[in-house]
């Protein structure tokens, strides 16, 4: 089932790899709005879901996040995480640097262990305002699927201008300050083999994720129904095999089943 999330709050939901994790959703509340089209986002394609409500305003984010963390910390559970996700890619909202520094700033006054998480597809760190917020949350978790350019058009299918070139070279310019999340997968898409957990794919992207040198990498399959059906979850084994490679390069590594 396709999953919308509310605006500009969800959750909190228990994440796999961040726990106990709130919901900061900067895309309308209606549909979905993103630079990348996934064949396996669980939001759907784009074209399916436009939304015709407008994003949330600063201001909203600000209030209805800073309502939420009093009634959690009056209430509970905790958060681990402020996970900024949703319906859509967070940064290519216009305030995205502003609304980064009200959360940081609520999370100090309610939460200060939580962690602030931002997922991006990546489509926007060439913008100086942009590189600067990531670069001042706790968890900057950076897509980098796959490092073969038509490959990314079949599975991410951007709707812009990509190179994935450009995207590796910013990626170093956070020099550590990072996190690669890959998604491997099996199957078919318009009768073409997606599957990209063997060598094909796995050792050039692991060359330059160890050029990017990130903290961590997150290496996940697929978890939810998918918009296309002839998607399947890459297997544990395939899964822990790339782990291996990772953790052998001296990289921290998360793997998600």
């Amino acid at each position: 089932m396709t999953v919308i999330y509310p605006s500009p709050i969800f959750g909190p939901v228990h994440s796999r790899r961040l726990g106990v994790s709130l919901g900061i959703n900067l895309m309308p509340a209606d549909g979905k709005l993103c630079t990348f089209n996934c064949i396996y986002c669980e939001c759907g394609f784009n074209e399916d879901f436009r939304p015709k409500l407008p994003r949330p305003t600063r201001e909203e984010v600000r209030s209805a996040l800073e309502a939420c963390l009093q009634d959690m910390r009056q209430n509970g559970p905790a958060p681990d995480v402020l996970t900024f996700a949703g319906n859509g890619e967070p940064t290519a909202h216009p305030h995205f640097p502003e609304i980064i520094d009200d959360t940081l700033a609520l999370r100090d006054r309610y939460f200060p262990r939580a962690k602030v998480s931002v997922l991006s597809n990546s489509t926007f760190i060439h913008k100086p305002a942009v590189f600067d917020a990531l670069d001042r949350v706790d968890n900057n978790i950076l897509k980098l699927d796959t490092v073969d350019e038509e490959y990314i058009r079949t599975l991410d299918r951007p709707t812009g201008h990509y190179s994935v070139e450009a995207v590796i070279e910013r990626m170093k310019a956070f020099r550590g300050r990072c996190i690669i999340q890959t998604m491997f997968l099996k199957g078919g898409y318009l009768g073409r083999d997606m599957d990209n957990t063997g060598d094909r794919f796995v050792l050039p992207w692991l060359e330059r994720v160890k050029e990017v040198s990130p903290r961590q990498v997150m290496i996940y399959t697929i978890d939810r129904e998918t918009p296309d059906h002839d998607l399947r979850k890459a297997t544990r084994e395939e899964l822990d095999r790339i782990g291996d490679l990772v953790r052998r390069a001296g990289i921290e590594v998360s793997v998600s089943y």
